[in-house]
């Protein structure tokens, strides 16, 4: 049944007015109690029938309603925000994660706080105190470690902390590392070099555990000679150029390269390229992530594709749903499925080995 709301022109406020919860209440022609528990999405406000709800969310929207948060922050004790702790925004992954992040939070009339650590510990263990002080309902940890123990609800993604009050929204590691390296397997690769992560970062070690357990069920040598890792406190490119480079220098013995994300991937082919190897007919490159532009890079990457802006909308969710209702049992870890996205970069084996650069290479 369609509600149409009639109302006299001398009741709608005048342009540019605040409109206050009273006017709502009239305008609508229901109790203050109903839409704020409405509009402030309380655990009550599921007994109010849906098309109440919707009643005065559109009374809401047709006034321009906006609440007055620092009142409501007095009455409920809550400020409507939250903190987000990151180790720094050109990480490869962080657009999409935050894609997934912003829409449940624009949608609950949450902000946010966003604070960037740089791989430093004392800001580490700084930041969430100042957010707390900043009054914030929740944090939100973005591969980032949790130093101490916090008295709020926190969701950390990925996230591996065994500590009270925490969610870890995390990936599937030994699904996603077999993914990969059973692709390579299939297209005939044996000597594969592997790519592991910086050990501060959330994934690294779980992520390792992951390619040497695939590797060994596929009766795949993990090398110590093929085997490369970088401490940098940055995830860019030049990480996976630079480990690759140093690998080239001493051996050439293989066929395919399994990375730790995308951004080092993408250094890996053009640390292939300067030495005259090609990809994928030289040498076969895996990334992980499937950041926004695997697929448009020369060749296109094949990559394990993290459900990233899902983690961030979970994420989201999840932390909301904690600081709504704070004694509801809440998940300690939510596991999430990889897909393997296959695209130019690997192709089956065509040689044993690049073994040496075609001339006119550098080397």
């Amino acid at each position: 049944m369609k509600t149409t709301l009639m109302v006299k022109k001398s009741e709608i406020p005048e342009k540019d007015k605040p409109v206050s919860l009273k006017m709502l209440a009239k305008h609508i022609g229901l109790s203050p109690a109903t839409i704020s528990m409405v509009l402030n999405d309380v655990p009550a406000a599921k007994a109010i029938p849906e098309h109440t709800r919707k009643r005065v969310l559109k009374g809401a929207e047709e006034l321009h309603y906006r609440p007055n948060f620092f009142a409501r922050s007095l009455r409920t004790q809550k400020s409507s925000s939250i903190g987000i702790i990151i180790p720094e925004p050109s990480e490869g992954s962080f657009p999409l994660i935050m894609k997934g992040v912003e829409q449940p939070l624009v949608k609950a009339g949450y902000f946010f706080l966003l604070a960037s650590h740089l791989w430093r510990k004392d800001l580490m263990e700084e930041y969430p105190r100042l957010l707390m002080q900043r009054g914030i309902d929740g944090l939100m940890l973005i591969n980032t470690p949790l130093i101490h123990d916090l008295p709020l609800p926190i969701v950390a993604v990925p996230g591996h902390h065994a500590r009270e009050g925490v969610t870890n929204i995390v990936l599937d590691h030994i699904q996603a590392t077999l993914l990969g390296i059973r692709h390579l397997h299939g297209l005939g690769h044996r000597r594969i070099a592997f790519m592991k992560g910086p050990s501060f970062t959330q994934d690294a070690n779980t992520r390792w555990g992951g390619v040497v357990e695939a590797a060994r069920g596929l009766g795949l040598p993990v090398l110590p000679e093929l085997c490369v890792n970088f401490e940098s406190s940055t995830m860019a490119p030049d990480m996976g150029y630079s480990v690759i480079r140093e690998l080239l220098s001493r051996t050439r013995d293989f066929t395919a390269i399994f990375c730790f994300n995308d951004t080092t991937a993408i250094g890996a082919i053009r640390a292939l390229q300067d030495v005259g190897l090609r990809c994928p007919e030289d040498v076969s490159v895996v990334g992980f992530d499937d950041i926004i532009g695997a697929a448009y890079h020369t060749p296109s990457l094949t990559t394990i594709r993290q459900p990233l802006r899902g983690m961030g909308a979970m994420a989201s969710e999840i932390l909301l749903q904690r600081i709504r209702d704070p004694q509801a049992p809440y998940p300690r870890e939510v596991v999430l499925l990889p897909e393997l996205v296959v695209r130019e970069s690997t192709s089956r084996v065509r040689r044993l080995a690049p073994s040496r650069p075609r001339k006119g290479t550098k080397s």
